[in-house]
């Protein structure tokens, strides 16, 4: 083995006095270390690292509380001003500030740089050297509407599989993922959602899992830069980077979270797992925290020594880290009481807060629960009307925005896009008010409220000088039904170019003086969510007092009219076992309180007696929970696309007669709306829909008298080219098959029939090509039948293209979705109506000679069906009167079904104004057939 070093020859090796004295160094060094150590144990033993002063700022920003910088009102310039946008003055405007602080009458409010110079008595002087001015001529001025809810962008319209960004399977808690990586700057929905007064919303991911990911705001007028980055308003200071950026003050982060079934049906999980994922990941990024309290106490305290050289941190947590030191705004999809319960206890294991519970139909019911949430009460995002669509929903309530506002908890109304078309957002707050909240809180609820919730009130929400120049200018008070933009303001820059608007009667300029609804309120919290909804109090005659006007039915029975009385309401109509025995001044029934002394008066207050409503298109008296199978009779078979077992018979056509269902709540509240008759098809996803029935929504079973109006109304159909169907070219091609074949059972018998026009045949298509191929296989069947079809289009977004051949041929459309959408691309094509266009699809058709009736798409909206039409005739500016727009969900719809004039002779006593008013409310259906009148 050879020696190490090599040998001198004088016994040691060379260098030996270089390692002596290198020896001694190193043993010098490690005593002067021990001797310092047992001196200064506490010490460090290395310099401060380079980056020390950015890891000081770092643990010094970590548990502030995110905020505007102390001089934010000072500024003269927004962040988002687009340069070359030229200064506004709007003067002669009523302005609603924000939430009860008031309201300017004939103000003026100067935009300029992107914010609100001023706003009240503007002069001369205030003004800059170049401006534009419009004149609001006393129409009102609001906030621009903030959508705390939405999907838009990410959940696109038309819904196309490669737009679809909402949700992530790839996991049950994911706080890591981020909505702007999704949003689409091409959804057809932007420039419908800002004609509706919506300039800022927040985007969520979906509800799929416990923690969807990180949610982001925008504005939603498009850019130059045309990216989604571009339309972000303060994002977090991340964005852009996987480190921490330790400026001050820093922004708000947004969080989605989800509770109860959603969760539960993506992944098969029962609420336990779901509960124990959202402990799991808290308690990772309490873990975290904790390391980086730990670190920082560290460092600040100078011992370098003892920590690395990095923040703890984990990318994929440090968004739930924020959560927990107060930095985010966690908005939580959440339904009932039991996932209000367990994510409350959540809270106050984990020490954060939830800004507010999202849809939550059962929180009316437990407000004092929601009290003892950590650190402050949510808010609460509601639907005004929209339930009872999947179980979680089934106890929701119209009452629960005004109850929650009663019990000191904050109001938001969302639409939850495209769930709701965001458009009509403004809608949810009209109509929670109409239910008794308050009309500044509604106003709020939509504008003022969602702002500084999610932690922009400091620049959106009010009409203010130094906030952003999101404004709209309305037609109307903005909680008039159908109060419609005549221009929105986003970063002061106008959205809307020429649009059109009509001059509104005074009467739509002052807020509505809603009904009374405090009974129907107590009992909704009183029968813990499912008040008794039959009417308990019944009559056989009645007088009905102070009746303003009576709408009948002209000699036919197939149009509306009208008689309206003197002195504006002192009308009297006596009705005995459903029949009308006499109506006119007081005077001329007097002799009837003598012959009837039993008869029930009922003051109506200037209300109105008008034709009871039918409803047509979605699934009620079917359905009465959607999402859960065994609440309804079932999907029926698909013969084209599914093999129908022999023991039903041959070529079997479904019968909805067989399958209809009593007293659910969906049908009863129509009732309890004005809706005396229903017709529903089969619930189908092919192409035969089946026979539908018309039946009376206030029945009590089948067997009751009047309970099934025609057991058979129509045949249905529906053509598109989505939910697996073969092609449209297939689905023509079986219906030319169907008409003009010999095909045996009652499939051949029914389309033999309709073939013939003893029934109707309903085609469900909103295509304009679609259509125009059935009418030219209309005028094939004709020529080689030699027979007339009743062909009537439903759905029919696209049908306003082929209005004037409509007309012609003499086929009628019933529009299920009366403020259009475009949902899918094979209905992209629609008539928004104002102020994007002059007129609306209704208008157009009937200018056309088309007999138009107005529909629905799922049954929750049967109980809404006299705002749908009232809307129609509001938005049709004069040109549309009230009987006419009456009939659109009455005499026209019968028409078009093919019922007799006697099937629905039924009638509705309306409290406190005319139908259309939202000043009235139902007092009473007058049924001729059950010789009886229900008072509600």
């Amino acid at each position: 083995m050879k020696p190490l070093l090599r040998d001198t020859g004088e016994g040691r090796p060379r260098h030996y006095s270089k390692l002596l004295l290198a020896a001694a160094a190193s043993l010098f060094l490690a005593a002067t270390l021990f001797f310092h150590h047992k001196s200064n144990p506490h010490g460090s033993t290395r310099h401060r690292p380079m980056h020390a002063d950015e890891l000081l700022k770092t643990c010094k920003a970590r548990n502030v509380i995110p905020g505007p910088p102390s001089d934010f009102k000072l500024r003269k310039v927004s962040d988002r001003f687009a340069p070359g946008t030229p200064a506004t003055y709007v003067k002669n405007a009523t302005i609603w500030i924000g939430r009860s602080e008031g309201t300017y009458e004939h103000g003026g409010i100067l935009l300029d740089k992107g914010i609100i110079v001023k706003v009240g008595h503007i002069t001369a002087a205030d003004l800059p050297a170049k401006y534009e001015t419009i004149d609001a001529k006393g129409a009102w001025v609001t906030p621009g509407i903030f959508d705390m809810h939405s999907h838009l962008g990410v959940d696109a319209a038309p819904e196309l599989l490669g737009s679809e960004d909402t949700n992530s399977i790839a996991g049950v808690a994911q706080p890591w993922l981020r909505s702007i990586d999704g949003l689409n700057t091409h959804d057809d929905a932007y420039r419908l959602s800002i004609s509706g007064g919506v300039t800022t919303a927040l985007i969520l991911p979906g509800s799929a899992n416990a923690i969807g990911g990180q949610a982001y705001v925008i504005k939603l007028r498009p850019t130059a830069e045309r990216s989604p980055s571009s339309m972000l308003l303060e994002p977090p200071f991340t964005l852009n980077s996987s480190a921490k950026t330790p400026l001050l003050p820093n922004r708000w982060r947004h969080m989605k979270h989800a509770c109860g079934e959603n969760p539960k049906r993506v992944y098969s999980f029962s609420r336990m797992d779901t509960q124990w994922s959202f402990r799991k990941a808290y308690n990772e990024a309490r873990k975290i925290k904790e390391k980086q309290d730990k670190f920082c106490a560290k460092i600040e305290a100078g011992l370098w020594n003892e920590v690395s050289d990095e923040y703890p941190e984990d990318l994929q947590w440090e968004a739930l880290v924020d959560v927990l030191r107060g930095r985010t705004k966690v908005n939580n999809h959440c339904y009932e009481a039991v996932d209000f319960d367990q994510q409350i206890r959540l809270t106050n294991e984990f020490k954060f807060s939830i800004s507010s519970f999202h849809h939550a139909h059962e929180a009316y019911l437990v407000p004092d629960l929601l009290k003892k949430m950590y650190g402050a009460p949510p808010a609460l995002a509601l639907f005004a009307t929209y339930a009872r669509y999947k179980r979680e929903a089934y106890r929701g309530t119209e009452f629960a925005p005004r109850i929650l506002s009663d019990a000191g908890l904050q109001v938001v109304m969302k639409s939850d896009h495209p769930g709701l078309d965001s458009r009509f957002l403004l809608y949810e707050a009209q109509q929670a008010h109409f239910y008794g909240l308050d009309s500044d809180l509604a106003l709020a609820s939509v504008t003022t409220t969602p702002a500084e919730l999610q932690g922009f009130g400091h620049r959106l929400g009010y009409v203010k000088s130094g906030y952003d120049a999101d404004i709209v200018l309305w037609d109307s008070h903005p909680l008039a039904l159908g109060a419609t933009p005549k221009q929105v303001f986003i970063d002061g820059i106008a959205q809307l170019k020429s649009p059109y608007s009509i001059k509104k009667p005074a009467e739509f300029q002052v807020a509505p003086k809603v009904p009374n609804f405090d009974k129907e309120a107590k009992d909704a919290v009183k029968y813990d969510g499912l008040p008794p909804l039959l009417p308990s109090n019944k009559a056989v005659s009645a007088m009905f007092t102070n009746v303003r006007k009576f709408y009948g039915r002209d000699s036919t029975g197939t149009s509306i009219t009208s008689q309206e009385y003197a002195e504006g309401g002192s009308g009297v109509v006596v009705v005995v076992k459903g029949e009308v025995l006499c109506k006119g001044l007081a005077s001329e029934c007097a002799e009837y309180r003598t012959l009837y002394r039993d008869l029930e008066e009922i003051d109506l207050e200037g209300g109105v007696i008008a034709p009871g409503m039918l409803t047509y298109g979605g699934p009620i008296g079917l359905t009465e929970i959607e999402a859960e199978s065994s609440t309804s009779d079932g999907v029926e078979f698909a013969p084209i696309s599914q093999k129908i077992p022999k023991l039903i018979g041959k070529n079997p056509l479904m019968q909805a007669s067989d399958g209809l269902q009593f007293q659910g709540r969906d049908t009863l509240l129509a009732y309890r709306n004005g809706v005396t008759a229903a017709v529903t098809a089969p619930v189908h996803s092919g192409f035969i829909g089946g026979l539908s029935v018309a039946f009376s929504p206030g029945a009590v079973n089948r067997l009751a008298k009047g309970a099934i109006l025609k057991k058979v109304a129509a045949l249905h159909v529906t053509i598109n080219s989505y939910d697996e169907q073969p092609s449209v070219s297939a689905q023509i091609a079986t219906l030319r098959n169907l008409l003009l074949g010999d095909i045996e059972g009652d499939i051949g018998k029914y389309f033999r029939m309709a073939r013939d026009g003893e029934i109707p045949l309903v085609v469900d298509t909103d295509n304009a090509d679609v259509i125009a191929t059935l009418l030219d296989l209309l005028d094939e069947v004709s020529q080689l039948s030699r027979s007339k079809i009743k062909l009537i289009i439903s759905g029919g977004a696209e049908a306003h293209l082929l209005a004037k051949e409509l007309g012609q041929a003499g086929v009628g459309v019933i529009l299920t979705r009366p403020r259009p959408f475009p949902s899918f691309w094979s209905g992209k094509e629609i008539l928004p109506g104002l102020p994007l266009s002059k007129e609306g699809a209704v208008p157009a058709l009937l200018a056309n000679n088309v007999t138009v009736g107005l529909g629905i798409k799922e049954s929750w909206q049967a109980r809404n069906a006299w705002f749908d039409a009232a809307w129609v005739a509001i938005e049709a500016g004069g040109t549309l009167d009230k009987e006419t727009a009456l009939g659109l969900v009455s005499t026209n719809l019968e028409k078009l079904l093919g019922l007799e004039v006697e099937t629905n002779q039924d009638l509705v006593a309306w409290h406190g104004g005319d139908v259309f008013d939202m000043s009235s409310k139902v007092a009473a259906v007058i049924s001729r057939t059950r010789e009886q009148i229900d008072i509600m």
